[in-house]
C-alpha cells in the first residue's frame, strides 16, 4: 500500500464499540450485569467498568496492543515496530496508575474472546464481589 492507502485505511479502524468489545458487552448485558462504558476520567479509558467494584476491564485488540509482539515484530516496518511499542507502553502505563488507585484491571485479548467467550465473562464475574463466584 501506498503511504496514502494506508493512512486512509487506518482512519476507518474504530477505536471504540469494536466486534469484540461488544459481544462482551452484549454477553454481561444478558447476565443482568451493569457497567459503564469508556469512562473518560481513569487513565486508558477503560472499555467496561464496575465503578462500586472498582474493576475495570481493557478488551485488547491482538495486532493493536500487541499480543506477543516479540514473536512477530520484524516482519513489520520499522514505523509500526514503533507504534505497537508504543501502544504496549502507553497500555502498561494506564494498568499501573489503575492499580495504584486501588483499580482490580482485567485484561482480554481478542483471541480468548474468540476461543472462549465463557471463560473471559467468568474471568469478569469472579473479579465482581457481589457476584456468585463459579
Amino acid at each position: 500500500m501506498t503511504p496514502k492507502q494506508r493512512s486512509r485505511a487506518m482512519k476507518r479502524v474504530k477505536l471504540r464499540d469494536g466486534p469484540l468489545e461488544m459481544v462482551v458487552q452484549r454477553e454481561l448485558r444478558s447476565l443482568g450485569i451493569k457497567f459503564s462504558r469508556h469512562v473518560q476520567n481513569l487513565p486508558g479509558r477503560p472499555d467496561i467498568a464496575f465503578p462500586r467494584a472498582k474493576v475495570v476491564v481493557f478488551v485488547d485488540g491482538d495486532f493493536w496492543h500487541g499480543w506477543r509482539l516479540s514473536k512477530w515484530a520484524y516482519k513489520l516496518s520499522p514505523f509500526w515496530r514503533e507504534k505497537l511499542r508504543g501502544n504496549r507502553a502507553r497500555d502498561l502505563r494506564n494498568i499501573r496508575r489503575l492499580r495504584a488507585r486501588g483499580w482490580l484491571v482485567i485484561r482480554i485479548w481478542g483471541h480468548q474472546i474468540r476461543n472462549n467467550l465463557s471463560s473471559c465473562i467468568d474471568r469478569i464475574l469472579r473479579a465482581l464481589p457481589t457476584r456468585p463466584r463459579p
